[in-house]
């Protein structure tokens, strides 16, 4: 057990590291962005004392290396800063009576959204996808095995933007079954949120489905050849327990590990799809944070979505390893 612990401690040292340079990648290239806040909000009649007052009144005058401590610093502290668009001018300018909106209190309820829809897809696609994976296995090289992989790999290749308007085109349009706009709000009871949700987490399951159903396919079919595989067929065993009960638990390790990368994915890919639905979440608020210049909401964001894939691999390794006896003991 003390060596899967080591092994655990170093996963957790590694992903906290990568964190780390992961969070100057995001500070330098958000900085880069073209455009300046200060100018575009005063728009063409910017004066350059004004847009002086702006940037010294943000912050934006110091040095990169002090913001982006200043910026680290707030955010182990939980602290993302202060919105820049959401906040009322006044209090820039030294008016104690305007109301600076956080950028904690903007994410905070788009990020639950965005849990949500990948809740709603996780739920959806890692079940279909699995045993999707299993019977493309037992029925190897059969009609059924090629019509799935064709499917999976069309949907895969194909736009998720693509996908998204086909499926408002057969779901919405010219059969309304589900809403083509996801316009979800607080206080939504639990049936009518499910209900706007389900068109964009359908065109999330088709992306995703592929990976996880060709590696199901692929881990079970690489232990269909092992001897106590062989031994258990000579046994009578139907060939449908024989995937579930003896191929399935030694296939776990590489399956857990697609499936937390696109689990990861659903978090941190989710943008073209809110986008496309008008999902209120966070993709969305990233996008219209990076069109307006909100330098603390794109950085937060950018943080999050980092974050999220680091530890999404995390536990997918430290998974993997509890699952395999081979990791667990590597001696």
């Amino acid at each position: 057990m003390n060596s899967v612990l080591k092994i655990i401690l170093q996963r957790l040292a590694l992903g906290l590291l990568t964190l780390f340079i992961v969070s100057i990648v995001i500070f330098t290239a958000v900085n880069m962005l073209p455009g300046d806040f200060a100018e575009a909000i005063l728009g063409q009649g910017a004066t350059p004392e004004a847009v002086e007052a702006i940037r010294r009144d943000l912050g934006l005058d110091q040095h990169p290396i002090a913001r982006y401590f200043d910026w680290l610093a707030g955010a182990l502290r939980g602290d993302l800063g202060n919105s820049f668009a959401q906040a009322n001018f006044a209090s820039f300018v030294g008016d104690d009576s305007g109301v600076r909106v956080t950028v904690a209190q903007q994410i905070a309820p788009r990020f639950a959204n965005t849990m949500f829809l990948a809740g709603v897809t996780a739920a959806i696609a890692v079940p279909f996808a699995v045993m999707l994976g299993i019977l493309a296995a037992l029925y190897r090289n059969s009609v059924f095995d090629k019509v799935a992989n064709i499917s999976t790999l069309t949907s895969i290749s194909s736009p998720e933007f693509f996908l998204a308007y086909i499926l408002i085109l057969f779901l919405a349009v010219l059969n309304p079954v589900l809403p083509s706009l996801s316009n979800i709000y607080d206080g939504m009871g639990f049936g009518e949120r499910l209900q706007k949700t389900m068109l964009p987490a359908l065109t999330l399951t088709l992306v995703v489905t592929a990976h996880m159903m060709r590696m199901t396919r692929a881990a079970i079919i690489n232990l269909l050849a092992s001897p106590y595989i062989e031994m258990a067929r000579l046994k009578g065993i139907k060939p449908m327990r024989v995937i579930i009960k003896h191929a399935l638990p030694n296939a776990l390790a590489p399956i857990i590990n697609v499936i937390a990368l696109n689990l990861a994915y659903l978090i941190t890919g989710v943008v073209v799809v809110e986008v496309v639905f008008v999902y209120p979440g966070i993709g969305q608020l990233f996008v219209d944070s990076v069109k307006i210049r909100d330098i603390p909401v794109v950085q937060a964001c950018c943080l999050i979505f980092a974050g999220a894939y680091i530890l999404l691999n995390l536990t997918a390794d430290i998974l993997s390893i509890l699952s395999n006896p081979r990791l667990r003991h590597p001696k």
